[in-house]
């Protein structure tokens, strides 16, 4: 399906299982390549464990339909889910293999923005505002084997977004009337005593194009109020208020079994993986 995969393009096939033969951690690292979404052009060195790990985006076609119109995600001092949420289906893990998921947020560039009614569309409004805290989310099953994580769709239907600087329960913070990519990581777990030395090889991060979106307090754009309420099947929220008014304990941070690698800079993304709806540089 076309707008499913992350934006790399050159998919290998999944590595057979005689590839995942050895120790944990051990074996031959993977030949260059020509790399993929979020690691940088020429990625190479990744341990054999995550380098033919491959991630297919779920629900891709409604996210291609939300994406042509710009798609918006609300902030709230709470904290609010996705939607659409935020789904994968892997392949090419090693299955008796332990493997940590999470997914951060990144800015797509050094704007702040506003919405034009009149003409329907998003104008640039000066500079953005100084990055909120970094944080990553962790799917709260990890971590676990990749056959498990392979058996079935990964959702991270528990991650909320917030705009409250000060929060305390682990939800990504996010600046409103700004322009995101989300990012996901799939982490080896090196069981090796000295595994902080080859952190740089033991994780592959996916981006996909079309998650990109605008972090609103309230739609601006009534076409995306339409069709997520047409596409949602909770979205008696719009109408009847956030039907979710616990905090999910398990998002609250927790400690990787080794230092989380360092990830891509932001400067990864270019203007070239802007969202086909533009944005105008009034």
């Amino acid at each position: 399906m076309p707008g499913d995969r992350a934006t790399d393009t050159s998919y290998p096939p999944a590595a057979p299982m005689t590839a995942f033969l050895g120790g944990a951690g051990e074996g031959p690292l993977c030949a260059p390549g020509l790399g993929w979404a979020g690691e940088g052009p020429g990625a190479s060195g990744k341990n054999q464990r995550v380098c033919h790990a491959a991630a297919r985006l779920e629900m891709g076609s409604l996210w291609e339909e939300f994406n042509r119109l710009g798609t918006e995600m609300i902030v709230t001092k709470a904290g609010r889910r996705m939607f659409p949420t935020f789904q994968v289906k892997l392949s090419g893990l090693d299955p008796l293999a332990d493997y940590v998921l999470l997914m951060d947020f990144i800015p797509l560039d050094d704007k702040r923005y506003r919405y034009a009614f009149h003409s329907s569309s998003w104008l640039a409004a000066g500079r953005a505002e100084p990055a909120a805290p970094g944080r990553v989310h962790f799917h709260p099953d990890s971590p676990a084997k990749g056959a498990q994580w392979m058996r079935q769709i990964v959702s991270f239907d528990k991650l909320k977004l917030t705009n409250n600087l000060l929060d305390d329960n682990g939800h990504i913070i996010l600046n409103s009337m700004h322009r995101y990519q989300p990012r996901f990581h799939v982490v080896l777990v090196d069981p090796r005593r000295d595994s902080e030395r080859f952190a740089h090889q033991n994780f592959k991060s996916f981006s996909f194009p079309e998650t990109q979106f605008m972090a609103v307090t309230a739609y601006q754009n009534h076409r995306i109020t339409q069709l997520k309420i047409a596409s949602n099947p909770f979205a008696k929220g719009f109408r009847d208020g956030d039907p979710e008014p616990c905090v999910y304990v398990g998002a609250k941070p927790r400690t990787l079994p080794y230092p989380l690698p360092a990830f891509p800079p932001l400067s990864t993304y270019g203007t070239a993986a802007g969202p086909t709806f533009g944005y105008g540089q009034q």
